[in-house]
């Protein structure tokens, strides 16, 4: 192409023949931030007669992308955009730990490899939908699942792979984890377009919250009794709603038993290397609990026993001991996960299906039931937002509350109309001849005192046997409708529903 100072002007991109005969499109995007190498938009165009033409279109649909910055500016995998997004990410420990789980176990092995620019929104639903199917990514096929990797003899534990659907709140956690790291690869220019936003994850699964019915409850109670400390944390779960990271951070000082109040401050942790550490609660907020009379003895009870033991051990009381411990001297807390697997021995002892986060679900049930106010739940509970996580979440469908809003609210409805009689619709012979007697009683074309048809006239009217018509004139005379003297004529009965010896002598035998 000539410029207009006679030169030549050079064309941005270019068309190669490729010895397949068909034609690359190559154009400069510019440097790949991850490598500092030159990056290239390129598109293959299969060789035929509008081969040329057909590259030329997509030399010129890339300059465009270029040109509008809605290329992909890297040809960096997800792993590295992963790995350099968890390093600038601000997120705390644990959650940082639950994202790096996730990763490492469903999304690193399927897309890791897969480059940012090629991820779209029909990958990543067609991803959410195979961990749907099967968290093990087995595709449908058949396989032994080894206990261990290599050359080994088999055991019972090689089993065959069943295959076990990732659960749909998990599904949602991977996308969210994605969204924000394209979210930051689309600031960072390395694509466009953030494909998580126009993919689909699954519906939010509805919140089923399952704690403990009170006779469950008082069951817990007496079997963790048996060993008094174990007792008191289960008690304190129930009575406070705590979440087990903070019991396990309680400390002596953070109890004011003469004011009756608890003070969560800090809760307790795993890092990456299975070292117990202490973080600030979920929220990052602290918060007084008030305590009942016998949870605050419960307490008393336990720091005396925790005294008598430094007696023992010729120790001095330090408030910043942890309340509860595995050790004498109280001075290491438990893990959370101990908690966890020692209430889930328990509850299978008893046969009771729960787990230790259900002990929060029964205080913030029986709480709610016993018509606490919301905002007063969450604030024990440690929820933000007015009180809509502790109903959505917490609040177990009670029917004791139910019942009592259901008499609460008949209290105060209007008085009920009385309905008119309704008549059941006549299905049979007999009822047929019983209603139309009825219509003509109830419309004045009979009057009382005066006689009905004969029972043989009734039958040859209505096309049945004499027994039918009989049957007909019984069902009125049981209503009071129909009044019948032996050896007259049937009549309808008078105002007040007494007799009347009125008749024409016709015998109804």
């Amino acid at each position: 192409m000539a410029a207009s100072n006679g030169r030549t002007k050079r064309q941005r991109g270019e068309i190669e023949t490729l010895p397949s005969g068909s034609l690359r499109v190559k154009v400069y995007a510019g440097v790949d931030p991850i490598s500092g190498k030159r990056h290239y938009l390129t598109e293959v165009i299969p060789a035929g007669r509008t081969a040329a033409k057909e590259a030329e279109k997509a030399r010129t649909r890339l300059l465009a992308q270029v040109d509008e910055r809605r290329n992909p500016r890297t040809r960096a995998t997800l792993d590295q955009l992963l790995d350099r997004w968890l390093e600038v990410a601000d997120i705390e420990a644990t959650t940082r730990m639950g994202y790096v789980n996730k990763l490492n176990k469903h999304v690193r092995p399927v897309l890791g490899k897969l480059p940012v620019g090629r991820l779209d929104a029909e990958t990543l639903e067609s991803f959410y939908a195979s961990l749907r199917r099967c968290r093990d990514w087995c595709g449908g096929k058949a396989y032994v699942k080894h206990r261990v990797e290599g050359e080994h003899t088999c055991t019972a534990k090689c089993r065959p792979h069943v295959c076990k659907p990732l659960s749909a709140s998990s599904v949602r956690q991977i996308h969210w984890i994605l969204s924000g790291a394209l979210s930051r690869a689309v600031r960072w220019r390395w694509i466009a377009v953030n494909p998580a936003g126009q993919a689909e994850p699954p519906a939010p699964p509805h919140p089923d919250p399952q704690p403990p019915n009170p006779a469950d409850a008082a069951r817990i109670i007496n079997e963790a009794w048996r060993d008094p400390d174990w007792g008191a944390l289960v008690w304190l779960a129930m009575t406070t709603g705590a979440r087990r990271g903070e019991l396990c951070a309680l400390r002596w000082q953070h109890l004011d038993l003469a004011a009756g109040v608890l003070t969560l401050r800090r809760s307790a942790y795993l890092d990456e290397h299975g070292e117990l550490r202490e973080k600030d609660t979920k929220t990052h907020q602290q918060r007084r609990v008030a305590l009942d009379p016998e949870t605050i003895e419960v307490l008393r009870e336990l720091h005396g026993r925790y005294i008598d033991r430094l007696a023992q051990l010729d120790a001095d009381a330090d408030p910043t001991d942890y309340v509860f411990s595995p050790e004498p001297d109280n001075s290491r807390g438990y893990r959370p996960d101990t908690i966890t697997q020692r209430y889930g021995r328990l509850a299978t002892r008893l046969g009771i299906t729960s787990h230790i986060h259900a002990l929060r679900h029964y205080s913030a049930t029986e709480l709610i039931n016993a018509g606490v106010d919301v905002r007063t739940v969450a604030g024990r509970l440690g929820h933000g937002g007015g009180g809509t996580t502790t109903l959505r979440v917490y609040a177990a469908w009670l029917s004791e509350s139910d019942q009592r809003a259901a008499g609460t609210l008949a209290a105060r409805m209007p008085p009920r109309p009385i309905a008119p009689t309704q008549r059941t619709v006549a299905s049979s012979p007999y009822q047929r001849i019983a209603e139309e007697l009825r219509e003509q009683i109830a419309t004045g074309r009979l009057r009382p005192g005066d006689p009905l048809p004969a029972v043989a006239e009734l039958a040859m009217a209505h096309s049945v046997s004499v027994g039918t018509a009989h049957r007909a004139l019984a069902a009125l005379t049981a209503e009071g409708m129909v009044s019948v003297v032996r050896g007259r004529r049937a009549t309808v009965a008078g105002a007040e529903g007494e007799k009347s010896p009125d008749g024409c002598g016709d015998s109804q035998a």
